[in-house]
C-alpha cells in the first residue's frame, strides 16, 4: 500500500511534525506486523525522527544547520539554493519503521519530521507500507 501526502511549507528552512500523517497511513492499512517507508521525492527536502516533545529541538536542529551549511556561501550551483541540497543529503530522503501490533513503532519521545530546506513550497512525500 502507498499513500501520498501533499502539505505546503511557509519558510524556507522549517521541521513540520508528520507523524499524524503516518499513524493515519498505519491505521488505515489495517496491517498488524510490517515495516514502513517515508520518502520525499524532493531534493530540497528531507525526513527524519527526532523528539517532538520540545519544540526547541526543531530549532536548534535547523539553526545548526544553517550555520554549517549557509546559503550565503560561493557555490558552484548557480540556482542558489545549494545549501538546500546539502542538508536534504545529509540529513536523507527515506525513513524506514516498524509497524507492530498495527502500531507505530516510535520511542516516547519521538516524532517524524519533513524537513524542509527551500520553501515556501508545495510539498509531497509517500507512505508504503509492507506486511510481514
Amino acid at each position: 500500500m502507498t499513500y501520498t501526502y501533499s502539505l505546503k511549507t511557509h519558510n524556507r528552512e522549517e521541521m513540520i511534525d508528520i507523524t499524524s500523517y503516518i499513524q493515519e497511513s498505519v491505521e488505515s492499512s489495517k496491517i498488524e506486523e510490517g515495516i514502513l517507508i517515508v520518502y520525499v521525492p524532493h531534493t530540497t527536502a528531507a525526513v527524519t525522527v527526532n523528539e517532538n516533545a520540545d519544540p526547541s529541538v526543531r530549532k536548534d536542529i535547523t539553526d545548526f544547520l544553517r550555520d554549517k551549511i549557509p546559503k550565503s556561501k560561493e557555490y558552484s550551483h548557480l540556482e542558489g539554493n545549494a545549501d538546500s541540497h546539502i542538508k536534504s543529503t545529509l540529513v536523507g530522503s527515506s525513513l524506514t519503521l516498524i509497524i507492530e501490533n498495527g502500531k507505530l513503532l516510535l520511542g516516547t519521545w519521538q516524532g517524524i519530521y519533513f524537513c524542509e530546506f527551500d520553501g515556501p513550497r508545495n510539498r509531497n512525500f509517500r507512505v508504503k507500507i509492507i506486511e510481514g
